[in-house]
């Protein structure tokens, strides 16, 4: 009996969700203006700018380097994006090299070790995926814009908080959950179960 691969799920279906929500990521970013980096967010002692610079780093550099195996550069960790006036393009652009990277169905498979122990790579890639769509949301609510994305790529953003919520609130990344109605839409269910409150986003 033939066993037809394509009926399963495999590590790379993922790609879609993260070309998605990095293009979303780069639409927030385009709309952030010098004057709002200074606004406080909820994220506790981050402002915009130490969110973005977080964001930017994490999701896009931080991205392509975990498709190349390789660490982040120190000097990469240490820099303010947003002194240059173009951050915002120049993380759109690092964005799309991060997701080509990405593309190389082989680069799903296996373990990632960050210096913590080692992941499944496709653990890791989600997680990076959630973070640019939960901190795109963080961001696009401090400075009063939407956030969208389409109900699949919503979906995989709420199994992956659901999956790893408890190691995040290990180390302080999530508050509790958040209360919700149980028809809420999927990406407000996801920010609950990640601990913010999808009533303070911008409509």
């Amino acid at each position: 009996m033939t066993n037809h691969d394509s009926n399963q799920t495999k590590p790379h279906d993922a790609h879609p969700h993260m070309i998605e929500c990095a293009a979303e990521a780069a639409r927030v970013a385009k709309g952030v203006t010098a004057e709002q980096l200074p606004l406080p967010t909820h994220c506790p002692d981050w402002d915009v700018r130490a969110l973005v610079n977080h964001w930017v780093l994490y999701t896009s550099h931080g991205l392509e380097h975990r498709a190349l195996r390789k660490p982040l550069p120190e000097e990469l960790t240490r820099r303010d994006f947003t002194t240059d006036p173009d951050w915002a393009d120049a993380y759109a652009a690092q964005l799309d090299r991060a997701v080509a990277a990405w593309a190389d169905p082989a680069l799903w498979e296996g373990e990632i070790d960050l210096g913590m122990g080692p992941l499944p790579a496709t653990d890791l890639a989600g997680m990076i995926i959630k973070e640019m769509a939960v901190h795109g949301w963080d961001v696009a609510t401090a400075t009063g814009r939407p956030f969208h994305l389409s109900d699949p790529a919503a979906r995989f953003i709420l199994t992956v908080v659901e999956t790893h919520g408890d190691l995040y609130r290990q180390y302080d990344g999530f508050a509790d959950p958040v209360s919700v109605p149980a028809d809420a839409p999927v990406f407000d269910r996801a920010l609950a179960a990640s601990g913010r409150d999808p009533k303070s986003g911008a409509q």
